[in-house]
């Protein structure tokens, strides 16, 4: 039995990054022996195993080979006499194909990962890459974790293959969330959705954000005037400013109804934001979307506009806001709201480092009515012999009130 590190663990030590968990092959096994050993099973679809000690996992060395449609459709082979380099061929990209000998130091590299690290490229190990549609999703990941590597030409032509084909159409909605949830929470967010687009997959998979591309938008507000660009400016400025995975599908759907304002009215956009909540849900819909990110990203296309002037409102409309917002009862879901209108605001051609001064202010003005004894309110008009709808007046008018005398509002 031979052990090998293999994988990330090898790719990020040989780049000088920190290096978490260590994956392990291990050749000349069977299930039998690892059990012997001590090794505790975790695998249910191919031989996966726990180490007694560390509990790294330890999967058998492998073959597969394609038996169906989309990534279910394989047919895994572990046996004794599968090597090292036939574990590593069946693998994604030739940076992730290095195994590295605990024992000795020297690494196995038959596909010129190190090469590769060296030129900074994403290249797929052989045309078995087409044959599992995830590996696009996760090489458009690795974009946006590794911003410095370019994709190699004949892997994006394989890539655009595998759209043509319709395997990127097989993929659950579990596991897109997953990729594209963890590619938005890189370093350089914006670089997923250009390998997508590129690619080919972006307007199969969020066609919503694909069409926005193309839409101008008014100088004088967006010197970068194409919506799309506009967009990936607004995950730059969410990754800068390292915002929660809420915030950056948020960022990712506030402007979607841009892309369906009829032609004749460009570059306004007028009542894009009711557009854009509605497709949203149908992104949220489609994949699955966790709640809390789903609830931020209609929020977010509804309200960005009226957080951007929010300079032009008075106290009372500051308090409607809050209520449409539900901030009474959700401060921490608005802090988010006004994070990702910060990012919008900021997710322009040139004014990445302008103040965004309505952020802190509707913070400040929250914090202010929240500060409001609403129970005493409430009770001082039940004494004066109102009720009802009057009860929840007399509570609002105090709030108001609270913001107006904040200073923060007339």
């Amino acid at each position: 039995m031979k052990r090998y590190v293999v994988g990330g663990a090898v790719r990020d030590r040989l780049l000088g990054l920190p290096v978490n968990d260590r994956d392990w092959v291990v050749v000349g096994s069977s299930p039998e022996a690892m059990l012997a050993a001590g090794y505790t099973p975790v695998g249910r679809d191919f031989p996966v195993f726990l180490h007694p000690q560390t509990h790294e996992e330890h999967a058998l060395a492998r073959t597969e080979r394609k038996s169906g449609r989309g990534y279910h459709g394989f047919v895994f082979q572990a046996a004794p006499d599968v090597t090292i380099e036939e574990d590593l061929a069946r693998r994604d990209l030739t940076i992730n194909a290095i195994a590295e000998d605990p024992d000795s130091g020297a690494l196995i590299d038959p596909y010129n990962g190190q090469r590769d690290l060296q030129q900074r490229v994403l290249r797929h190990v052989s045309d078995a890459f087409a044959e599992d549609p995830v590996r696009l999703l996760r090489l458009a990941r690795f974009a946006a974790r590794f911003a410095e590597f370019t994709v190699a030409p004949e892997t994006l032509q394989l890539m655009r293959q595998m759209v043509a084909a319709g395997e990127v159409d097989e993929l659950v909605p579990e596991r897109v969330w997953q990729e594209l949830s963890r590619g938005l929470m890189e370093a350089r967010p914006d670089r997923l959705l250009q390998v997508l687009r590129d690619s080919g997959a972006l307007a199969r998979l969020l066609p919503e954000v694909d069409r926005l591309w193309g839409v101008p938008q008014p100088a004088a507000h967006h010197p970068e005037i194409d919506t799309g660009e506009h967009l990936l400016l607004v995950l730059r400025c969410a990754a800068r400013l390292q915002t929660p995975l809420t915030v950056r599908y948020a960022c990712l759907c506030h402007d979607l109804g841009k892309g369906t304002t009829p032609q004749e009215e460009w570059p306004r956009h007028i009542a894009h934001e009711a557009r854009s909540v509605k497709l949203a849900q149908r992104v949220s819909d489609r994949w699955r979307v966790p709640t809390d990110c789903r609830e931020l990203a209609e929020l977010a296309a509804r309200e960005h506009g009226n957080v951007h002037r929010s300079a032009e409102l008075n106290a009372a409309a500051l308090v409607r806001l809050f209520d449409r917002c539900d901030a009474w009862r959700r401060p921490q879901r608005f802090a988010e709201l006004l994070l990702a209108c910060e990012c919008d605001a900021r997710g322009r051609l040139g004014l990445e480092d302008q103040p965004y001064p309505q952020r802190p202010r509707l913070q400040q003005a929250l914090d202010a009515a929240r500060a409001v004894d609403t129970a005493a309110a409430a009770a001082q008009a039940l004494a004066q012999g109102r009720n009802g709808p009057a009860i929840g007046q007399a509570v609002q008018q105090a709030r108001t009130q609270a913001v107006r005398d904040s200073g923060l509002a007339t």
